[in-house]
């Protein structure tokens, strides 16, 4: 008990070091990106740089208590089965396909791409706890935040392999749906008191956010 203390306090102590790291990580990635003889190579590298901004942002979390593993399962559940319908049926989010980009797929449906989810409606709600507004503004706040970042996303998703919508556009549904989807999620967040405040949360967030926006200048 007191060695898992001693972890998270040095953890903490050391936070300026993590978000010096996610800033080099990031500045490698969108480098690596803008490069033709690199693209490809780097393109291959996003399910990594997904997995290792969770696990930085999981650990700077407070406690993972088995109600909140239990909320984080079915956010990521939850999730991959709402992205697996939406890929195979065009229901949901319009007609779109995965590309390599986000790694193994099952169903045609990257295994990671519930991560994603989990991972960008905790960093979203972990925004809105360091504001002052009631329940139901940081709900719709985090919710809206997600379908910004989604707005900016789907700008370069085709220039990364994520995915490709088969229009030429992205269709109004998509947007609709994953607005809903944060909605619900960050209603169960707040419903079951999952505690979202994380010192580097933020950090991530907008690091991704800045990421995405040079790579649309960049890329497009």
């Amino acid at each position: 008990m007191i060695g898992t203390k001693n972890i998270a306090n040095s953890i903490q102590a050391n936070y300026r070091y993590f978000v010096l790291f996610l800033i080099i990580f990031y500045a490698v990635g969108f480098a690596g990106l803008s490069i033709p003889a690199t693209h490809s190579f780097f393109v291959h590298l996003t399910p990594f740089a997904l997995l290792l901004s969770s696990f930085i942002v999981a650990l700077f979390h407070s406690k993972f208590s088995a109600k909140t593993i239990l909320v984080f399962v079915f956010i990521y559940a939850a999730s991959f089965i709402v992205e697996l319908i939406g890929v195979n049926t065009g229901a949901i989010f319009g007609s779109y396909n995965y590309g390599h980009g986000l790694g193994i797929k099952l169903f045609n449906t990257p295994l990671i791409i519930g991560l994603n989810w989990l991972l960008l409606v905790y960093v979203s709600n972990s925004v809105m706890e360091r504001t002052n507004w009631n329940p139901i503004f940081k709900v719709l706040g985090a919710s809206f935040l997600l379908l910004a970042y989604d707005v900016l996303l789907e700008q370069v998703a085709p220039n990364l392999s994520m995915w490709k919508f088969n229009e030429s556009a992205v269709p109004v549904q998509n947007y609709v749906a994953w607005f809903l989807l944060a909605l619900l999620f960050s209603v169960v967040i707040k419903l079951l008191k999952i505690n979202t405040k994380n010192r580097i949360a933020p950090v991530v967030f907008g690091i991704q956010a800045l990421f995405f926006a040079a790579l649309l200048l960049t890329l497009n």
